[in-house]
């Protein structure tokens, strides 16, 4: 007798367990994010976790198709004035009602986040000429330039709550603290879990740098509750690992593993796999503008980057389709402009950037190199698919024509915030568009940087020219889609042709996962908790 309410206390302990770890999604990162802070840096991994925690006013489907966020509807007058409606009954997590003075005070803190990485989402607000509420659910922007594109730029934008800070009446007018009273949010707030007070489906339970981040469900969310209790996002950088543990039961869904180990899963009944082409290019930013750049030598002392001639033998002298097989294992394309074909703005049917060696060596002899230089590629080695192996493959590339070529990989952390003082000659990075459009890459990376700096906010390596400047920015103030289009392929063409910014290919994103699940695969590459179902039975 003793022994049967044993095994059957023992029977009902085990089904306890079972339905308390299905109530537990476990992913494995590949890249962790840098902070729980929504506006600290625009990062994918970033931006993928804040969703989880806040909503924005405008949010995107798996393909990047626009559709209602904390806003329910939104119009534009043809001009500059947009007017968006919220949605009534949505509260924080800490109880607060949500209300326009929330958003105004949202995009405030962009324009004095003394913590942030670069000028993340300043770009966007700084075009705001004036931002009104004239009732709870009403918001009314006027922007400076027109602004096409406005709810595909507002789609990554978290929406904080202002009962985060001291205030008195919120209005944006930036020159008196737009009603803060109190200090404003710092990054550290947000990761201590004080400050992470959103209006998503699950709140911070803890983030530990380097170890988990662990999210719960929010009992207070808008929309249809998620069917996950808790949340755990595991950073597991290398793939080997991420694989290894998916096999042995320790994760629910990884993401990126290396496409050469599917076959370890294909047939297996036990999990499944998706791969989903992306909107994000690989691509290598160079040191244009100075006359001495820190991670260059070459024997005249100067700054051969500079020369136009050298830029485009270094892109001559990549193999694209090589890296594409051999690397990335079929799970990419070549990439030939900045997004890929087929997509609003870009060429319909743009040149394939040859592989041709000999041609690069007799234009660095032309720009009075025919002995080379020493050169160094810096690159993150745990933010893109294969980032490092793929800088490795570019220096042996350059090294086989003449420039003697180094690689300091390092990791995401330590580099951007390097690469955001221009602290590197030759640059690796990874765009995905959040527009879904060309303008995009084309907005935030060549341009000569406006006084808004909502043009070139990211222009590390000094490009300029003048002709795609006045091209760029008649297309993003265009509110006409067929002339947007055609001076978008105008602007890109023309930065293509100065190789400033070397394309290297479109990454896929891939997600591998038990059978048990139903995962959807984004073109954002954003892994979230709220693309996992259980499967249906």
């Amino acid at each position: 007798m003793r022994q049967s309410v044993f095994v059957a206390a023992l029977a009902a302990a085990c089904l306890s367990a079972t339905a308390a770890s299905a109530q537990t999604l476990r992913i494995a990162l590949a890249s962790e994010p840098t902070a729980v802070d929504p506006h600290y840096h625009d990062l994918t991994p970033n931006n993928a976790l804040a969703q989880h925690i806040f909503d924005s006013l405008v949010s995107q489907d798996e393909r990047q198709k626009l559709r209602p966020g904390l806003a329910s509807s939104w119009e534009n007058d043809g001009k500059n004035r947009w007017t968006f409606k919220l949605r009534d009954g949505v509260k924080f997590s800490n109880g607060k009602p949500f209300t326009a003075e929330d958003v105004v005070f949202t995009f405030c803190r962009t324009l004095k986040n003394e913590t942030k990485v670069s000028d993340s989402f300043a770009d966007v607000t700084a075009n705001f000429a004036a931002v009104e509420a004239p009732d709870p659910h009403t918001l009314v922007i006027n922007t400076i330039n027109p602004e096409p594109l406005l709810p595909n730029l507002l789609s990554t934008l978290g929406i904080l709550s202002a009962s985060i800070v001291e205030h008195g009446p919120i209005s944006y007018d930036v020159s008196k603290n737009c009603g803060v009273t109190g200090p404003w949010p710092t990054v550290s707030g947000f990761n201590d879990g004080s400050l992470a007070i959103g209006t998503g489906p699950y709140k911070l339970k803890s983030y530990v740098r380097g170890s988990a981040i662990e999210l719960e469900r929010n009992p207070s969310f808008w929309g249809k509750a998620e069917p996950w209790e808790t949340v755990r996002l595991l950073p597991v950088t290398n793939a080997g690992p991420r694989l290894a543990g998916l096999l042995a039961g320790d994760y629910d869904v990884i993401e990126n593993p290396a496409a050469r180990d599917l076959g370890r899963i294909k047939g297996d009944k036990r999990f499944g796999h998706v791969i989903t082409p992306s909107t994000r290019v690989l691509y290598f930013q160079l040191d244009v503008a100075r006359d001495q750049s820190p991670f260059v030598k070459s024997e005249d002392g100067k700054n051969p980057l500079k020369d136009p001639r050298v830029r485009q033998a270094m892109s001559l002298a990549i193999d694209r389709d090589a890296i594409v097989k051999r690397i990335m294992d079929g799970a990419a394309e070549p990439a030939y402009q900045y997004l890929p074909t087929g997509m609003f703005g870009t060429q319909a049917n743009p040149p394939k950037l040859a592989y041709d060696p000999a041609q690069a060596k007799k234009l660095l002899a032309e720009a009075g190199y025919a002995k080379g230089f020493q050169l160094t590629l810096s690159a993150t080695n745990d933010r893109y698919i294969n980032d490092s192996q793929i800088t490795q493959a570019v220096a042996q590339y350059l090294t086989q024509i003449g420039i003697k070529t180094d690689v300091d990989a390092m990791t995401r952390a330590i580099y951007f915030p390097r690469r955001a003082k221009k602290e590197f000659s030759v640059a690796l990075g990874g765009w995905g568009s959040a527009t879904g459009e060309a303008a995009s890459f084309l907005r935030q990376w060549p341009p000569t940087p406006n006084e808004t700096k909502t043009l070139g906010g990211s222009n590390y390596g000094g490009y300029k020219n003048d002709q795609f400047d006045k091209v760029i920015r008649e297309a993003v103030t265009t509110l006409d889609d067929n002339k947007r289009s055609a001076l978008l392929q105008e602007a890109g063409k023309l930065v293509l042709a100065d190789n400033a910014f070397i394309p290297l290919h479109f990454e896929s994103g891939i997600w591998a996962f038990k059978s048990e699940f139903d995962v959807v695969g984004r073109a954002d590459q954003y892994m979230l908790a709220m693309s996992v179902r259980p499967k249906a039975k």
